[in-house]
C-alpha cells in the first residue's frame, strides 16, 4: 500500500552489466511485491535470535541491560563500511553523536537520525551498515545520534538529547529547510516528539522527516498490536506493551511524549511513513500518516508486505531494505529538502 503521488522525476541506475541489473532489480523494488526469498530467510532467523532473545528476558531493569549488552556486543561486528565511508565523534551537552559521510555528500545539507531500540537499546556504532547506506543515498551528512538510554535515563532525556542535536546543526549554520530528520521504532515516536517540541517553542522545523515504523502509541493501544502479535517478526508484543505503561506512568496527558498520538500535526514539514503489513506497529503507523494528511501536511505512507519490522535497517540481508534508501532518497527529492 502506498499513499502519496510518487516523484515524477525518480532516478534509477544504468545497468550495463550482470551486477548492476542485479542491484538495479533490488533497487527497483516497490510496495505491494510478496517477500523475497532472502527476506523470508532472515525473518526466520531475526525471528530465532532477536525476537527469541527478547522474549525470555524478564520485565526488569536488569532484563533490559542484558539486551543492551548483547546488542553493544553485536554492534563490534556490523561495523564494516565500503570506501570512502568516514566516522567522527560529535560531543553533545549531555551525549554524543556520530557523523557519517559516505563519498563526497553535500556539507551545506544534514541528516539527523535518531535510532530504534525501544528507548532502551541501540547505538550509532550498531546502526553504521544503515548509516552509510543513508549517507551516500541522500547525499547528506548523517549525524547519529547516541542519546540517553532507559533504564539510566528516561525518553525525555532522549527527547533533550534530540533537541541538543538540532541545535547544533542551526549553530553550525545549516539552513532549517536543508535539515532532515528520521528515525526508526521509537527513534520514530522521538522524531514526532521532536517535530512538535520545535513547534509549540515556534522554533525553525526542518525541511522533511521520515519515520520508519514508528512507535507512535507507547500504550500499544491500536488494534495491531493484538492482531499482528504472531506475525510480528521481531517484537514481542507484551514486551513493547510493558514497557510502554513503564514510559508513561505518572505523566500528564499532554507530556510531549504523548505528542505523536493525539497531538495536532499541522503545520509540520513533509513527512514519510513505512511499514510493515505484519508487524504490530503497522495501525498506528498507517494512522499518523492519515492524521497528518487530514492535517495538510504533504505526506507519503508505504506499507510493504510481511516484511520484519524497520527492514531497511536489515538492509545487509534483507533486499527491500536496499530499496528503501532509493524510496527516501526520492521522498527528499520530490519536496525539496
Amino acid at each position: 500500500m502506498t499513499l502519496g503521488t510518487r516523484p515524477q522525476h525518480a532516478l534509477r541506475p544504468i545497468a550495463t552489466t550482470r551486477a548492476e541489473r542485479r542491484v538495479a532489480r533490488v533497487l527497483a523494488m516497490e510496495p505491494g511485491s510478496p517477500p523475497s526469498l532472502q527476506a523470508r530467510i532472515a525473518h526466520r532467523v531475526i525471528r530465532a535470535v532477536g525476537r527469541s532473545f527478547w522474549e525470555r528476558l524478564p520485565d526488569t531493569d536488569a532484563g533490559l541491560v542484558r539486551l543492551q549488552r548483547a546488542t553493544d556486543l553485536l554492534a563490534r561486528y556490523v561495523q564494516s563500511a565500503p570506501r570512502g565511508v568516514a566516522f567522527a565523534p560529535q560531543p553533545l551537552p549531555h551525549c554524543s553523536a556520530e557523523w557519517v559521510r559516505a563519498g563526497a555528500p553535500d556539507e551545506d545539507a544534514a541528516l539527523l537520525y535518531l535510532h530504534g531500540g525501544g528507548y532502551f537499546f541501540g547505538s550509532p556504532r550498531l546502526y553504521r551498515p544503515f548509516t552509510w547506506r543513508l549517507s551516500a543515498a541522500t547525499a547528506r551528512p548523517v549525524l547519529a545520534l547516541d542519546y540517553r538510554l532507559v533504564p539510566e535515563h528516561t525518553p525525555a532525556d532522549a527527547l533533550q538529547d534530540a533537541l541538543d542535536a538540532y541545535d547544533l546543526l542551526l549553530e553550525r549554520g545549516h539552513d532549517p529547510s536543508r535539515i532532515v530528520v528520521g528515525g526508526d521504532s521509537a527513534g520514530g515516536h522521538l522524531t514526532l516528539a521532536l517535530l512538535l517540541t520545535l513547534k509549540r517553542r515556534e522554533r525553525p522545523l526542518p525541511g522533511a522527516a521520515f519515520c520508519l515504523s514508528p512507535w507512535v502509541d507507547l500504550m500499544c493501544s491500536s488494534e495491531s498490536h493484538s492482531g499482528n502479535a504472531r506475525t510480528d517478526h521481531l517484537i514481542p508484543a507484551d514486551k513493547l506493551a510493558w514497557l510502554g505503561r513503564r514510559y508513561c506512568e505518572g505523566r500528564a496527558e499532554d507530556d510531549a511524549l504523548f505528542a505523536p498520538l493525539r497531538d495536532d500535526l499541522s503545520g509540520l514539514p513533509p513527512l514519510m511513513f513505512v511499514a510493515s503489513g505484519t508487524e504490530i506497529l503497522r495501525d498506528e503507523t498507517r494512522d499518523a500518516a492519515e492524521r497528518a494528511r487530514a492535517a495538510g501536511v504533504e505526506t507519503v505512507y508505504q506499507e510493504w508486505d510481511d516484511l520484519v519490522h524497520v527492514f531497511p535497517v536489515f538492509c545487509d540481508f534483507i533486499p527491500e531494505g536496499k530499496a528503501a534508501f532509493r524510496h527516501i532518497a526520492e521522498f527528499l527529492r520530490r519536496f525539496g529538502a
